[in-house]
């Protein structure tokens, strides 16, 4: 008996680490969006502008890595690609602190900014675990005006990132 015990025990050590192996992997757990200054998907939940299931959960901006629209590519939240819709402006000055809030946070490889196609900050976290707030300060160089801010959460152990358009009018 003591042998049967023994064996499946032995058993059970040798087959666990293949089933582990052959599950499927979960995706991202990491949620998050820019609070300040207000993003696009916070002006939704704030009923600034009036919106749809965005307003509900503006922290599930999610798609693939690369992208460059505001709705990160997920068609149940393309109302945030309208650059029509009368979102509200901050005025900002040539630096502007902005601050994710994350309801889920996961591994993070790189935090970005672009403007209108061009790269204006990156902040690399190397796959470090980020606190329940992040902030950047941001420099917009040469840009002035009215702008629309892409930011990008890209999540290192997957393949997705999270998406936040601001509006911005900068030295207005």
């Amino acid at each position: 008996m003591r042998s049967k015990r023994k064996l499946a025990l032995l058993a059970g050590v040798a087959l666990a680490p293949v089933i582990a192996v052959s599950l499927p992997a979960g995706s991202a757990s990491a949620h998050g969006y820019i609070s300040n200054p207000p993003s696009r998907q916070a002006q939704c939940a704030a009923g600034t502008v009036p919106c749809g299931d965005i307003k509900y959960e503006p922290q599930s901006v999610e798609g693939p890595k690369g992208l460059t629209s505001c709705s990160g590519g997920n068609s149940r939240f393309s109302e945030l690609d309208d650059d029509g819709k009368g979102w509200a402006v901050t005025p900002v000055g040539k630096n502007q602190e902005f601050q994710w809030k994350l309801t889920a946070r996961h591994s993070t490889s790189t935090w970005q900014y672009f403007i209108g196609g061009d790269k204006i900050a990156e902040f690399d976290d190397g796959g470090a675990q980020p606190g329940e707030t992040v902030t950047h300060n941001v420099d917009f160089g040469s840009h002035t005006g009215q702008q629309k801010v892409l930011a990008v959460w890209n999540i290192a152990d997957t393949v997705n990132a999270f998406y936040a358009c601001i509006d911005v009018n900068v030295g207005g």
